[in-house]
């Protein structure tokens, strides 16, 4: 069973996953989500949870590498290893970068992982010993992450409190690399970070790993918000609280966010396909 650090922003991630499950069971049935003016009847779809593994140490992320049926899965302490099929456990990690990360909450650590699509860089987001968040990419050697290629494409600070980290790195369909943040903790945004486009801070974040104008990445030109004075290029959606997991529907293009509430209601937000972010 995943853990999910945070009552709230574990319930939201749950939200998320249980309607994607529900969106592809609805496609396999005939119906692609969407599909007319009501949609699928999610209503009539059934889920079924069954044991994969066992033996793994806070699980919060996992990923598929091309051309590999193996899951890579993430260790809120600081690794991510290899589920074979049959269940079994890599003793080897992939990577291990337990030595680099700070302590505080159980919203700290190693929160996300991701491949490129062709299966050659692995990138992983994690909550560094400042506090910072740090999004980070590796070549791959074999099924190993060559510590030696370690390249930080961002850190964020985010001191003040030990909460709301977002942690999310995947890859779209248009090739670009999506990261949420959170809006830096506390209840009800203190420092007012998610509605101010100058931070990184409560958004998704929107760019191509690949360095360039002296950055170790690149700006997409279509990113909502470049060329505008005062405001981060990087944004692609702000105004978010902690945008713990997302996920893009292969049918429709659709992105489906499990953001995080602060009382009563984990909100799950849906961007319609070809929207350039809010």
């Amino acid at each position: 069973m995943l853990h999910l650090p945070g009552a709230r922003r574990g319930r939201a991630a749950m939200a998320a996953a249980l309607i994607a499950c529900s969106t592809l069971v609805a496609t396999v049935g005939g119906r692609s989500p969407g599909a007319g003016a009501s949609g699928p009847n999610l209503g009539s779809v059934q889920l079924a949870l069954a044991p994969v593994t066992t033996g793994l140490s806070s699980p919060v992320d996992l990923a598929w590498r091309s051309g590999d049926g193996r899951m890579y899965v993430v260790e809120l302490g600081g690794t991510v290893v290899i589920v074979s099929p049959d269940g079994s456990v890599s003793p080897t990690p992939v990577l291990d970068v337990s030595a680099d990360l700070g302590s505080g909450s159980d919203e700290q650590g190693l929160l996300g992982v991701t491949f490129s699509s062709d299966g050659t860089k692995l990138y992983v987001d994690y909550v560094d010993s400042s506090w910072s968040i740090e999004v980070v990419e590796y070549t791959m050697s074999g099924d190993v992450a060559d510590t030696s290629t370690k390249r930080v494409l961002l850190t964020i600070p985010h001191a003040d409190y030990s909460n709301h980290y977002g942690g999310e790195v995947i890859f779209g369909p248009d090739g670009d690399l999506y990261i949420g943040t959170g809006d830096g903790g506390g209840a009800g945004d203190p420092l007012g970070n998610a509605q101010n486009k100058g931070s990184l801070l409560g958004k998704i974040l929107r760019i191509n790993p690949a360095p360039s104008n002296g950055l170790p990445y690149t700006i997409p030109a279509d990113n909502p918000f470049v060329g505008q004075a005062g405001v981060r290029p990087e944004i692609w959606m702000y105004g978010l609280r902690n945008p713990w997991r997302f996920s893009f529907d292969r049918q429709t293009g659709q992105l489906w966010i499990g953001d995080v509430g602060q009382d009563d209601v984990d909100p799950v937000l849906v961007v319609g396909s070809g929207r350039s972010g809010l």
